[in-house]
């Protein structure tokens, strides 16, 4: 074989590893952000111009959330905002609207105490997918029901479904309280009954089941 017959054959060998290589790199990218980001990935994938610039946004996502600085509640805090979301179930059964404006402001300040910025709702759903894509859309639902409350057009039961995306997100976000912390909160609210404060209590089925007065 000739010298440039040689050369030839090397260069098309080191092309087609590189087409390889860089098609088993975006391959394992797909997939590390399809796990990741689960739901996410395909209503990302479905809203860009295509899959490489959809994952090149959500890779943006991931840069941006590795210098945020995040931290946990502490268990007073975690209490705190369980009892406060406790009254905002409370109050939805007269106050349906009401309720749902309180509930978006409760996620707002769980987000800024665990150091999430709030500037922007698009941003803060972008930031809250990279650690949280199996309820962000939740967040959004939630979001998109106050708007058309603020504007007259959502029905007492788009209200109920509101308060039930909130309380999805909120969950998430504020995590599992010290059992005793809790006790203590609910000593310090009195009219709020532990039943009320915990994940399955009674106020959540107020929200889930009973008929709100209009």
């Amino acid at each position: 074989m000739s010298t440039a017959a040689i050369i030839v054959l090397v260069v098309v060998l080191l092309a087609a590893l590189f087409a390889a290589g860089w098609f088993l790199g975006g391959f394992a990218r797909s997939r590390r952000l399809r796990n990741r980001f689960g739901p996410e990935y395909e209503r990302s994938v479905g809203a860009a111009e295509n899959r490489r610039a959809a994952e090149r946004e959500l890779s943006e996502r991931e840069k941006r959330y590795a210098q945020l600085k995040l931290r946990p509640l502490s268990d007073s805090q975690r209490a705190t905002y369980l009892e406060q979301w406790a009254r905002v179930q409370e109050r939805f059964v007269d106050e349906p609207g009401d309720a749902v404006v309180e509930a978006d402001g409760l996620v707002h300040a769980v987000m800024r105490d665990r150091g999430y910025p709030t500037d922007g709702f698009d941003q803060q759903a972008a930031d809250l997918s990279v650690e949280h894509a199996s309820v962000v859309d939740n967040y959004r639902a939630g979001h998109h029901i106050r708007t058309r409350h603020e504007s007259g057009e959502a029905a007492t039961e788009d209200l109920r479904q509101a308060v039930v995306h909130y309380r999805t997100i909120f969950r998430e976000l504020v995590g599992q309280a010290d059992t005793r912390a809790v006790g203590r909160a609910d000593t310090r609210a009195g009219e709020i009954p532990e039943a009320r404060v915990a994940s399955d209590g009674n106020a959540d089925r107020q929200v889930d089941r009973t008929h709100v007065k209009r």
